[in-house]
């Protein structure tokens, strides 16, 4: 999930909310939408990646 901060970065929150605090993860801050996009990728592929 990615949203748009008034400072006009792109930050990459986890898809799922965390079940201790009750928000999202956040996953790192980037300064386009593009390099948010291939990061959430390369976790994506991480995670299934064997």
């Amino acid at each position: 999930m990615i949203r748009k901060l008034p400072s006009g970065k792109y930050r990459l929150y986890s898809r799922k909310k965390d079940p201790k605090t009750g928000k999202r993860r956040n996953l790192g801050t980037f300064s386009s939408r593009e390099k948010a996009l291939k990061h959430e990728k390369e976790i994506q592929f991480f995670k299934r990646h064997r």
